[in-house]
C-alpha cells in the first residue's frame, strides 16, 4: 500500500519567524524524524508551502490575519532547513487548504506540520472529504496549532471526522 506523507506548511515564518510559537520549535525534531522514516521506506513525501505575495495585507486573510508572512521568495517563506528531502513534492498554496488534493492518487494519507488548528486540520478535512474510505491521520507529536488549546480543539475536531489521531 502506498503511503504519503504529507508536511504542512514547516516553514520559518511559522516556526521562529513572525508566526512562531515554542510548540512548533519544540516539534522540529519530531518532523525530521518522521519524515526520515519516511523516506527510508521509500513512500511518499508532500511539503506544502503557504504562500503570499507583497500585497498580502491586502487580501482577505491579511484583513483577518494581520502579520506578514510567507512571502515567496523570503527567509520566512523558505521550509526549514534540514527537513526536506530530494525529490519530495512542494506545493505552494494560497491559502489554508489546498484545492488540488483530488489529483493524487491516496491509498493512505499522514499529515504533520503547522498549524495544527488552521492549516493541518484543513487539509485533513479536505483529504477526508475528498477520500473518504482512505486511511488520513495526524501524528499530533508532529503538529502545533496557534495555541495548545487550539491545537487540541482541531485534534478534536479531526477526530470526530473519522481522522486518526495518534
Amino acid at each position: 500500500m502506498k503511503k504519503t506523507l504529507i508536511v504542512i506548511d514547516m516553514q520559518n515564518d511559522f516556526i521562529d519567524g513572525s508566526l512562531g510559537t515554542a510548540e512548533a520549535v519544540a516539534i522540529v525534531e519530531n518532523v525530521k524524524n518522521k519524515i526520515r522514516e519516511y523516506k527510508s521506506r521509500g513512500d511518499e513525501i508532500i511539503f506544502t508551502r503557504d504562500t503570499h505575495q507583497d500585497n498580502y495585507m491586502d487580501t482577505n486573510e491579511g484583513k483577518h490575519l494581520p502579520v506578514v508572512h510567507c512571502i515567496e521568495g523570503t527567509p520566512g517563506w523558505e521550509i526549514r532547513e534540514g527537513l526536506y528531502v530530494e525529490g519530495a513534492e512542494i506545493i505552494n498554496k494560497p491559502s489554508f487548504g489546498y484545492t488540488g488534493w483530488a489529483d493524487h492518487n491516496f491509498e493512505e494519507v499522514e499529515l504533520i506540520g503547522l498549524c495544527t488548528d488552521i492549516c493541518v486540520v484543513s487539509n485533513a478535512l479536505i483529504i477526508k472529504a475528498l477520500f473518504p474510505e482512505i486511511k488520513v491521520s495526524v501524528d499530533s507529536a508532529c503538529c502545533a496549532g496557534v495555541t495548545p488549546d487550539s491545537h487540541n480543539a482541531a485534534l478534536n475536531t479531526m477526530k470526530m471526522c473519522q481522522i486518526e489521531v495518534q
